[in-house]
């Protein structure tokens, strides 16, 4: 089964025209691989995964797979408000071949925590591919408390959660109280070191989209014991990191994206293009880091 670990990218999705830009999308993984990122994650947030119908969706899942065969795995995104839907994307992106589900927790309904617990159990019971959470209550309005991650932890096929609360505190809790192979990775860019100091085994990285080889070398010098180095590079990075939230993810990563000749600069609605002040922020940042 599927381990979640590693530096990985939250993919961007490559528009043209209104459609998936399939080419470009190449293009964008063999960049990520060939930089050293452990594993591609598409449509999730960063890859605009809410505006796409499920043939579009069976199309970028089935060619993130294709490119990354017998070289880095696939952390497919799907995830909404609606279980039913969700073991239905779940279940396409398995039969594509993707080598596990990442799936944020419903947002706009706000289910109790008895809710979540049967909500990803349920989704779980229909997958023979490992099962990521995914707890970013800043989007949500739900946060999947430490004791409802840890008594999903019990199910063989829940593998891990993507802990995007903030909480060093809430991630500690989980840590200390998970079961089995059950991992914790970060899904703040901000907090890969300080989280991985204490247990955690991974990013799942926005920033990577722009500078993939220096969150991958951060990663690998945490996993070394390199602290002089990791805490040299989370400096390094930190101000990219903020100006990936300069406007909403994804729009500072795929304006970034853009500015560096790899996809075209276009959005779905409800997003839109970057401010123009935010944008000359970006521009700044990225000839700062010598990527302009």
């Amino acid at each position: 089964m599927f381990e979640l670990k590693g530096a990985m990218v939250a993919i961007v999705t490559p528009f043209k025209n209104g459609t998936f830009d399939e080419d470009a999308f190449k293009k964008l993984i063999k960049r990520q691989i060939d930089a050293g990122i452990d594993a591609i994650v598409p449509c999730g947030t960063t890859g605009e995964a809410a505006t796409m119908d499920l043939s579009e969706y069976e199309q970028i899942v089935g060619c993130a797979v294709d490119e990354c065969k017998n070289k880095v795995p696939v952390l497919a995104g799907a995830g909404t408000n609606n279980t039913k839907k969700v073991i239905d994307m779940a279940k396409l992106a398995e039969s594509l071949g993707a080598d596990a589900i990442l799936s944020v927790s419903p947002y706009y309904n706000k289910p109790t925590q008895e809710g979540l617990y049967q909500h990803y159990k349920t989704i779980a019971e229909n997958l023979k591919i490992g099962l990521v959470l995914y707890n970013v209550p800043g989007r949500t309005s739900v946060n999947i408390l430490p004791e409802t991650a840890i008594r999903l932890s019990e199910i063989d096929n829940i593998i891990g959660i993507k802990e995007a609360s903030g909480s060093l505190n809430q991630v500690s809790q989980i840590i200390e109280g998970k079961k089995g192979d059950f991992e914790v990775i970060s899904g703040d860019d901000f907090l890969t070191l300080p989280m991985m100091s204490i247990g955690a085994s991974g990013i799942i990285s926005v920033s990577a989209n722009v500078e993939p080889k220096l969150v991958a070398d951060q990663y690998d010098a945490v996993v070394n014991g390199n602290y002089e180095l990791a805490k040299e590079l989370h400096h390094k990075l930190f101000r990219l990191h903020e100006a990936m939230f300069y406007e909403t993810n994804p729009i500072p990563v795929k304006t970034a994206v853009s500015m560096l000749g790899l996809i075209e600069e276009e959005f779905r609605l409800p997003l839109v293009k970057m401010s123009d002040a935010n944008k000359e922020r970006l521009r700044n940042i990225l000839k700062e880091m010598n990527l302009l």
